[in-house]
């Protein structure tokens, strides 16, 4: 993203939109492969905004413009292009399909309004497309259902309609049919180029259809007569029946299916039809809750061009060419350029986020269609847009007016669970490589980054394998060459047994020596419990001023670790006896006494190590369940319980060592076939079992 070309090509033509209620923001949702973006390629031909569709597999696509895309041919990341039909401006956003890019899907679900759910015709549905329809229910978004790819050798378009029946619930119903002999030929019936209206057709061969099609209608309008009117044989008018159908979309209740073939066009036109009177403006939909940045809740707004200026940061992007591009949505106010305005991002500390407060200075304001950015005069509430030069912003962030700072609530962002510790080569990818994290880290809020003091390695947490291939490209291209190494868990120490320890610091060298004696007793104690230290001694053995010198010194022994150098946990250390000189005794003195002690008492009784243990919680299909459990078994994972979750789901509760999970999230996919998801939490410190103790040491 970021070619400005406002004279020729593709980049004219754009047009700032005045009300509201002419906009459509529309997201593709589906599974990869399924055709989302040759279905845009196909509407922006069609609609003129192209002169001919690009080609995902020659690269030169309008939404696929990453690199990272155009290597694996897939989408990585949201994309806006818009499109008109009649007056309304329809803003398609496509969307990665594959797991890995879940958040760029959050981020495409915040922009929209209403999702396209594209799934192909000789692909069937399988249990990760399930996922994503209940990824797109679980936030109330209005639906269709666009079955693509209609001209595949292996297409059948009845069957597929019929796998999106039993998948996603009774609410998905024909709208339109492909004509028995390809062309639609049934008169008033025709779709315009191959398609039956159901709503309008007369032909017998589709009577069973048309008539679910208008029971589902009619079972979802308000008027509680119709159903009953229609059973006793009255005929209902085509007005009425359209008119509860676009108010059931608009509902989320009801899910029309449109059978298309990108590459014919077959479908397109009753596509764009049904996207402009069935699914909601931004006057329609309910917007997220907004306060103050001070948390104070503010009234809710609405999409109004002249009331207050809220606008969130969807997506963050670095062009090498124009900078940082935010691509943002507008749900208040209007955004105009050369105005100041205030950006503000809160909550997201966890994942390298601070909370951050600026005034910017729009510049320009831009449509964006894929890479390329057309300058508009502005842009209203319930539009999307792109800033460029908002050094500040970051994904998430809000944009509001300076005299009237807002904050609007965030959408829920899944927890990256892959590590990959990362080393820069040389000395000048170290520099670059701190130049690059940072913006990768405010474009892409499923990305955390993580550097373990303990460890001392740079760990940058991604969605899954793909994600972190996509992550570490972009570092390259930005100049930084890294290399991944194993990712190695902080393990902690502790007394295997109560031990005694003397420490004795003698020195004498000219002048002031250095005299210190302590004896110390350490007991482990109960996981968790942390450290306490006691002084236990009598008559002055040790002077009450050097008992806090004995317990630093203790203290930094246990940061420092002892025979396995990891830090020490869970003990009390209790100070018995001691020396001092009148003369040469000191702090430091002290100090190196208690810890040569507490090396003495390790020496004597031994200390084991200890793994981190991480409470999980899987959620995944019945089907997967004994697989599921014999692989944590096998991670020395101890199970919890199960529980029944939704239909046909399960949830598994299990503590498993940290050091099982490094890839779990890449493995737990490929044994659910996609449909696994699990999140984690530490839980405590256990014993390292002596066997893996012993490889460790």
């Amino acid at each position: 993203m970021g070619n400005k070309n406002p004279d020729n090509g593709p980049s004219a033509g754009a047009v700032a939109v005045d009300d509201p209620a002419k906009v459509r923001n529309v997201v593709l949702v589906g599974p990869s492969g399924s055709g989302k973006t040759t279905l845009t390629e196909a509407l922006l031909a069609g609609t003129g905004v192209l002169p001919r569709a690009g080609s995902v597999t020659e690269g030169n696509t309008v939404c696929d413009h990453d690199p990272a895309a155009v290597r694996q041919q897939r989408s990585v990341g949201l994309s806006v292009a818009p499109v008109r039909h009649g007056d309304v401006k329809i803003n398609l956003i496509d969307t990665p399909g594959y797991a890995d890019f879940v958040g760029e899907l959050r981020a495409g679900l915040r922009a929209a309004d209403a999702a396209l759910f594209v799934v192909s015709a000789a692909e069937g549905v399988d249990a990760s497309t399930t996922a994503l329809w209940e990824e797109c229910a679980a936030v109330g978004m209005p639906r269709a259902v666009v079955v693509a790819r209609c001209d595949h050798q292996r297409a059948d378009v009845v069957d597929e309609i019929a796998s999106c029946q039993a998948a996603f619930g009774a609410g998905v119903v024909p709208l339109y049919l492909p004509g028995a002999d390809g062309d639609g030929a049934d008169g008033d019936g025709a779709g315009g180029g191959g398609l039956v209206n159901l709503l309008t057709t007369d032909d017998p061969a589709y009577e069973e259809q048309r008539n679910a099609l208008i029971e589902g209608i009619i079972a979802e309008s308000e008027d509680e007569t119709l159903m009953d009117r229609y059973l006793a044989g009255e005929e209902v008018d085509q007005a009425t029946l359209i008119s509860d159908l676009e108010t059931a979309v608009a509902r989320g209740s009801f899910h029309p299916v449109v059978p298309v073939c990108s590459l014919s066009g077959l479908g397109l036109p009753e596509l764009l039809d049904g996207i402009t009177r069935a699914f909601p403006s931004p006057l329609e939909r309910p917007l997220p809750a907004v306060t103050g940045v001070d948390g104070v809740p503010h009234p809710r707004v609405e999409a109004d061009p002249d009331g207050p200026l809220v606008a969130e940061v969807v997506r963050t992007a670095v062009d090498p060419y124009v900078g940082r591009v935010s691509l943002v949505r507008v749900f208040s106010g209007t955004l105009r350029p050369e105005r100041p305005v205030h950006v503000s991002g809160h909550g997201m500390a966890d994942r390298g986020h601070e909370d951050h407060d600026a005034d910017e200075r729009v510049a320009h304001v831009y449509s964006p269609l894929g890479a390329t950015l057309r300058e508009v005069p502005y842009c209203v509430a319930g539009d999307l847009c792109a800033l460029t030069k908002i050094g500040s912003a970051e994904t998430g962030d809000t944009v509001s007016s300076p005299e009237r700072p807002l904050l609007v609530a965030p959408w829920e962002v899944p927890e990256p669970l892959l590590p990959v510790a990362i080393v820069p080569r040389s000395r000048s990818d170290e520099d670059n490589l701190a130049r690059n994290l940072g913006k990768l880290v405010a474009g892409d809020p499923t990305l955390r980054l993580e550097r373990n003091a303990e460890t001392h390695q740079l760990v940058l947490w991604c969605m899954g394998e793909a994600h972190a291939d996509v992550v570490l490209a972009r570092l390259r291209a930005g100049g930084a060459e890294v290399d991944t190494e194993p990712v190695r868990v902080a393990l902690r120490e502790t007394f295997a047994a109560r031990a005694e320890g003397h420490g004795r610091h003698v020195k004498q060298s000219g002048g002031h020596g250095q005299y210190a004696v302590c004896d110390i007793v350490v007991e482990p104690l109960p996981r968790g419990a942390g450290f306490e230290f006691a002084d236990r001694t009598v008559g002055g053995a040790v002077p009450h001023q050097f008992v806090p010198s004995v317990e630093k010194g203790v203290r930094a022994q246990l940061a420092r670790g002892l025979q396995g150098g990891h830090p020490v946990v869970d003990v009390r250390v209790t100070l018995v006896d001691g020396k001092a000189h009148s003369v040469d005794s000191s702090d430091a003195a002290f100090q190196t006494a208690g810890s040569l002690a507490l090396k003495d008492a390790a020496a004597n009784g031994g200390t084991c190590l200890l793994e981190p243990l991480d409470e999980v919680v899987v959620r995944l299909p019945d089907e997967h369940l004994g697989t599921v459990l014999g692989d944590l078994s096998g991670r020395r994972g101890r199970v919890l319980g199960t529980e029944a979750d939704s239909a046909g789901y399960s949830v598994i509760r299990a503590e498993v060592p940290a050091t099982g999970l490094l890839r779990y999230a890449v493995e737990l996919r490929s044994l659910t076939s996609g449909t696994g998801t699990y999140t984690r939490r530490f839980s405590r410190y256990d014993p390292l079992p002596q066997a893996l103790a012993a490889q460790v040491r």
